[in-house]
Parts: C-alpha cells; sequence; structure tokens
C-alpha cells in the first residue's frame, strides 16, 4: 500500500518500494477513511501527533480545525476536497503552524492529508508585519510633529499620537519652568490636556532620570501599583497594570520624557513596544527640540529687531515729526535706512532728529544702522554741536571691523513763537527740502563729507525757520532713485520730488509723508527698489498750536511688528 502527494488513491497493488519512500517522506502524511478512522501514518506524521495510532478517530488524536475540514470533505459530494476560499488550511499543532493539503480518493473512500510546516514563514511574516507597522508609525510620528514649530502643539500631537499607537493614555513631562512641569495629558480617542503641577520626577522610576537623558529604566523595574495619582490622567480606565518611561532627547539638552499607560485589562508592554517607544520618543524629542529653538531665536529676533525698526512719531515740544519706511524687500522688515528723534529734556532744548542710509542692504546694513543709532544716542549730550558728534561717530566708524560706510543728515529742533527753529547738518546726503505755505519748495545747502570712509568730516550747518504750517522734508536716495514709470526705467528723481511736495504745501506731517511714500511706490510698481525712509517735521498751523499748547510732551513708540 502506498500514498504519494498529490495521488488520488492508495493503490491496493502498490509495490513496496512506494510504501518505503511514503514512510520516508519528510511531510507529515495521515491516511484517513471517509468517517475519519486512522488508516495510516508515516514516522514524520507520528512525531507531530504522537497519541496517533491506527484504528483511531481524528477527532480524538488531532486539533479540532484538521477533524472539522476532514468533515466538510466527508460529508461533500463523493470524491472531491474543496479548496478553502482564503487560501490552504492553516491551523496550529503544538507550537508550530501547519498547512494541510487533502486528497481525496476517487471513490470517496479514503482520503491524505499532507501537513506542511509553516512555522519560519509565518513568523517571519509576523515580524514583517511588525516591522511595516512601526515604520508606519514612525513615520507618521516624523511627519506630523515636524509639521509645526508650536511647542505646546507638538507637545500635543506627541502625547496624542503615543496614546494612539503606543499605549491607553500617555503623559509628556517637560522639563521645568520655574516649580512647575509643564504636563500634557492624552487618552487614546480623547483630546490632549496640558496642564502645568508642581510635581516630584522621582516619585515615578526612572522619570528624575529620563528629565536629565539618562537611558530609560526597564518596564519590568516599575511597580504600577507605586505610580502616583497624577500620572494617571482623568477618565482612565481601571488600575494601571504597565508603565514604560522614556526620555525624550533633545539637541544638547533633553527635550522631556514620555511615560505610557496600560491598564490592568491589557497586556504588558512587551521587548519590542519597549524599543518602539524608545524610537517614537527620539523623534518626539528632535521635534519639540526643534520647536524650542525656533520659539528661543525668534523671541530673539523679535527683541533685536525692536531695536533696529524705526520709531513711530508724533508731536514733542509743540513741532510735528512723521516718519515712513520701507525695506528693498517685501519680506525684511529692516535695511540700511532709518531714522530716531530724540526730544530734548524740556521744551526750550532742541529735539535731535537724524536720518542716514548705510552702503548696502538687508540685515548686513541693518546691523550697522543698528550700531549708528546706538552711538548717536550715547553722543547725545554733545548734540549741540553737530560738528562734535560727526566727528565722534566717524572715529567709532573706522575704528570698527566694518567696511561700510553712511550718509546722514541731522535737524536739531526747537520751537519758538509758534515756528519751529532748525540747525541742519549734511554728511554726504541729500539735501533737506523745505517746503513753505505758499507752495515754494526751498533745497537747504548744506553739504558735507559721508561718515566711515574717511579720517576727517567736515561739513557745513544752516540755519531755517518754518512758519505755522511749513514742513522740512529729510529723505534718503531710495525716493529719488525709484526706478519705474511707464517704461520701468527711468527714475523718480529730485525734479518729480519737488512737484509732488508743493502740492503737500500746509498739510500735516503726517500726511506729506503718506503722500511721498504713495508717489513712490507707484512708480514702482512692482519693480526692485533700494530702501527708502522720510521724516517731516512740520510747524502746526496755529488752529493746531492750541491742542498741543506748544509742549504736549514726548510721544515716540517703537513699532511691534
Amino acid at each position: 500500500m502506498s500514498v504519494s502527494r498529490g495521488s488520488s488513491a492508495r493503490p491496493r497493488s502498490a509495490d513496496a518500494n512506494v510504501v518505503a519512500t511514503w514512510g520516508d517522506a519528510p511531510y507529515p502524511v495521515l491516511v484517513l477513511d471517509r468517517h475519519g478512522g486512522l488508516i495510516e501514518a508515516n514516522e514524520a506524521a507520528r512525531q507531530v501527533l504522537p497519541r496517533a495510532a491506527d484504528g483511531d478517530r481524528l477527532h480524538e488524536a488531532a486539533p479540532s480545525w484538521l477533524a472539522d475540514a476532514h468533515r466538510r470533505i466527508a460529508e461533500g459530494p463523493s470524491g472531491t476536497a474543496p479548496a478553502p476560499a482564503d487560501g490552504p488550511l492553516t491551523g496550529v499543532i503544538g507550537d508550530r503552524v501547519f498547512e494541510a493539503h487533502p486528497t481525496a480518493a476517487p471513490d470517496g473512500g479514503e482520503v491524505v492529508w499532507w501537513l506542511v510546516d509553516h512555522t519560519d514563514r509565518t513568523v517571519a511574516e509576523a515580524a514583517l508585519d511588525s516591522a511595516r507597522s512601526r515604520s508606519e508609525i514612525l513615520s507618521e510620528a516624523s511627519s506630523t510633529l515636524l509639521s509645526t514649530l508650536n511647542v505646546p502643539r507638538c507637545m500635543e500631537m506627541a502625547a496624542a499620537l503615543a496614546a494612539q499607537h503606543l499605549a491607553e493614555a500617555a503623559v509628556l513631562v517637560a522639563p521645568a519652568q520655574g516649580r512647575r512641569h509643564p504636563l500634557t495629558f492624552a487618552r487614546r480617542g480623547a483630546p490632549a490636556v496640558q496642564v502645568g503641577r508642581r510635581i516630584d520626577p522621582r516619585g515615578v522610576p526612572g522619570l528624575a532620570e529620563a528629565l536629565q537623558g539618562f537611558p530609560p529604566v526597564p518596564t519590568r523595574w516599575i511597580n504600577p501599583a507605586a505610580v502616583p495619582d497624577w500620572v494617571v490622567p482623568d477618565g482612565f480606565a481601571g488600575p494601571v497594570g504597565s508603565v514604560i518611561v522614556v526620555p525624550l532627547p533633545g539637541y544638547g539638552v533633553p527635550a522631556g520624557a514620555l511615560i505610557l499607560l496600560r491598564s490592568s485589562t491589557e497586556q504588558a508592554f512587551t521587548d519590542g513596544e519597549e524599543v518602539l517607544a524608545r524610537l517614537f520618543a527620539a523623534r518626539a524629542g528632535a521635534a519639540l527640540s526643534a520647536a524650542r529653538l525656533y520659539t528661543e531665536q525668534a523671541t530673539i529676533t523679535a527683541t533685536l529687531m525692536r531695536e533696529l525698526l524705526p520709531p513711530e512719531l508724533g508731536a514733542v515740544h509743540g513741532v510735528e515729526y512723521a516718519g515712513g519706511y520701507r525695506a528693498s524687500t517685501d519680506h525684511e522688515r529692516v535695511g540700511g535706512d532709518f531714522y530716531d528723534v530724540h526730544p530734548g529734556a524740556h521744551p526750550s532744548q532742541e529735539t535731535l532728529v537724524v536720518l542716514g542710509d548705510v552702503s548696502g542692504k538687508g540685515l548686513d546694513a541693518a546691523v550697522l544702522t543698528g550700531k549708528i543709532r546706538n552711538t548717536l544716542h550715547a553722543l547725545l549730550p554733545l548734540a549741540e554741536d553737530h560738528q562734535r558728534v560727526l566727528d565722534l561717530l566717524n572715529g567709532a566708524l573706522i575704528s570698527s571691523h566694518h567696511t561700510r560706510f553712511a550718509t546722514l543728515v541731522m535737524a536739531s529742533v526747537r520751537r519758538r513763537a509758534g515756528r519751529a527753529h532748525l540747525r541742519l547738518t549734511s554728511a554726504g546726503h541729500l539735501a533737506p527740502l523745505i517746503v513753505r505755505a505758499d507752495g515754494t519748495v526751498e533745497p537747504v545747502p548744506t553739504r558735507g563729507t559721508l561718515v566711515g570712509a574717511l579720517p576727517a568730516v567736515p561739513a557745513r550747518t544752516l540755519e531755517r525757520v518754518l512758519a505755522p504750517g511749513e514742513t522740512c522734508l529729510l529723505y534718503t536716495d531710495g525716493i529719488t532713485e525709484a526706478r519705474g514709470g511707464p517704461l520701468g526705467d527711468e527714475l523718480f528723481g529730485e525734479r518729480r520730488l519737488k512737484r509732488a511736495l508743493a502740492e503737500c504745501a500746509g498739510m500735516p506731517a503726517e500726511a506729506v509723508v503718506e503722500r511721498v511714500q504713495m508717489l513712490a511706490a507707484q512708480w514702482l510698481g512692482t519693480g526692485r527698489h533700494d530702501d527708502m525712509a522720510v521724516v517731516a517735521i512740520s510747524a502746526p498751523k496755529a488752529g493746531l498750536l492750541s491742542v498741543v499748547d506748544g509742549g504736549p510732551g514726548t510721544h515716540e513708540r517703537r513699532r511691534n511688528g
């Protein structure tokens, strides 16, 4: 008697060689009758099913999944062995996984079952599925967490992702801010909650070390029953059954720690899940560190920017001041042009106005602009002597590492008897323009050498008086050299500027500045341009003087954005 895999019966005329081959087959082979009686089993089958003996019923010696499959074949049409719709029949025998392949005799009297061990393949497929799942989780974590540079939002997303993919609940503990730790609680299916609390990290094994960046404590060392109440989020189902504490590594300093919780009704964390938690924590820590670094740099930039931005101007000691600034590129807020107004301590003292233009554009020019403004602020006690101020400023620039130079114009302003008295000094800058009440535009021919280029800065100071309603305009070459017009290649020029100012006779300082800026912008269109700065100094008309009463005090505010 012999049966080989794929045969349809057990031929009674089989020779002894075939019987020997069947008995030595490496696969377990069972021969059963239609009613589940075991007719014969080879040696491999007896090792897998040690209780199997000839004449036994299949359900007594084999798992139920194999006995049920044989019964379905026996109850089906004679001579058929239907294959399962979802692939080969698979089941567990002992600790191994087998595929069972039936072959029925044509008369339906006997069925031969071949059992193929697929344990290794099943284990490999499970490992592959696990690796694929971990990769998807880590990929989602990286893309989601790196999509924001807002620290609180990044903490919320990290805790929510951990609760969704790694545990039933997660607690993200950030480094202490003062005496409180920012905490982010998340439960699976619930929104994250952020609070600040005073906690003792030593109450959770491994938490104090994790917050300092030390390696995590193994889960088996943590007693879930000893976890303090503050760790458990509101609404957590059941007592804590398993805990993981992992550090969030950052750039040079720890970014915090992550606590993962599972209830006692869930499976405890496995070694593989601990590894996944560490990989997730590494990505969360990198994202949090990037967000914190960006926030710190943005705060520093905003603080420095407030000092570089030109001030907002208003009425000072009965004289109107207005200013306008536009950087060379729309995405920048500072550049090489600047202006400042330094009010006198008393209405009887002069107010110093400075407008300048540093060579170059962008941040490099803005750095030198800040240095010039700070130096001029330190030289305010000497402001009565423009030449002295220019000499000291020139010496400071020449002795620095900067290779740039600057032009500027200074105006000392004092109001007397309803008029504004000006002392004007230019250091290589464009001549100030005075708009008289009748629309006449007069340039002030003060001259001087640019600052920061030569050892000496000779300059000439001129005095002018503004009657009520008259204005003195200080401006940089970004206005007159604005290139545009109908063909896009013509300069705005001083002639057009004077014509525009003639139309501004009697206007307040703020209106004059807005008019000049609007015309320059219209002339430019969308073309490229240099930094542009404008300052208007006006003696208010008599009707406005009664409002300020000759000395309203200082109104100078820094821009905040």
